[in-house]
């Protein structure tokens, strides 16, 4: 049997030549090969396969930290498709689907009287995502409420890992380097008045809306913050705000977040993070990192 008939026996939707600008929160990319939206279960079987036939693939949640190329992905792009029950209830314990949106999860635990999640309202992805990146802001990160993670391997064997197997730090997690595939987590909470969490995830919220350009297409904050700085802070000192190459642009805003304007390339993107890269190693002896996820090939 080849992939496509057990993706289609296990419930799966495919499509073809499907230009990834429209999946990612930059919108900027060419077309992957394939794109399969599954259920957890058909996961397992179809890495099997994959594996078995030599097929490139690569998950992706909400696309919302990803720049990819502008020749696109040749291969199959992966999405997890939540399915009911997205969320089970264990006390102050929450089991919820890798697929299901992290503003949708907060929003349950806000109406459930369920703490500790706040921070990442408004953080655009997946909660698999949100776990792979060990995604934070304000304070807070996944780490700090992850208890379990159930996961696919590259045997197309599926296992539960701990929060400390899971080796989250700041912007990274073992998945990084393994390949694995979050199908599940398990997040330890706590009670407190619905009122008041809702009222910490609007002030957040609000925050967001004061400092981050959300009227533009980006994939958040481009650099990881260097030990002892702010990315933001150390492009702005080099007189980098407004910057641009093409429609790349470094946010008016927001100096740690690079917009896209209107059709910004992956190549205008990468120019400008490289010049910025230059500039403020030239001038404050500091190498920024890239916080994205290229995905592609680019010359």
């Amino acid at each position: 049997m080849n992939w496509q008939d057990l993706a289609v026996q296990n419930g799966c939707k495919i499509e073809q030549d499907v230009p990834l600008a429209k999946l990612t929160s930059f919108r900027v990319g060419g077309p992957a090969t394939y794109v399969v939206t599954a259920p957890a279960k058909a996961v397992a079987p179809l890495v099997t396969q994959w594996q078995q036939d030599g097929t490139p693939y690569m998950v992706m949640g909400n696309g919302s930290n990803l720049l990819v190329s502008d020749k696109g992905y040749d291969g199959v792009v992966l999405r997890l498709q939540a399915q009911e029950p997205a969320i089970i209830r264990e006390g102050d314990r929450v089991i919820c689907q890798a697929g299901m949106q992290l503003k949708a999860l907060c929003l349950w635990a806000r109406d459930n009287g369920l703490a500790g999640i706040e921070p990442l309202y408004g953080i655009p992805g997946t909660v698999g995502g949100a776990v792979y990146m060990n995604a934070g802001a304000y304070g807070g990160e996944v780490a700090d409420v992850l208890c379990k993670v159930t996961v696919v391997d590259k045997r197309g064997e599926v296992h539960t890992l701990s929060a400390k197997e899971a080796a989250l730090g700041y912007r990274h997690s073992r998945f990084m380097e393994t390949g694995e595939i979050i199908l599940q987590t398990v997040l330890q909470l706590h009670p407190d008045k619905k009122e008041d969490i809702g009222a910490r995830m609007d002030d957040f919220q609000q925050r967001r809306r004061d400092k981050q350009p959300l009227e533009f297409p980006s994939a958040g904050s481009f650099f990881k913050r260097p030990e002892g700085y702010f990315a933001g802070a150390l492009i702005d000192q080099c007189g980098l705000r407004g910057f641009a190459v093409g429609d790349a642009q470094v946010s008016e805003k927001h100096a740690g977040f690079v917009i896209n304007r209107k059709n910004a390339t992956c190549k205008d993107i990468l120019t400008l993070s490289d010049e910025v890269q230059r500039r403020v190693f030239e001038q404050f002896g500091v190498r920024l990192e890239r916080e994205v996820r290229l995905v592609g090939e680019v010359d």
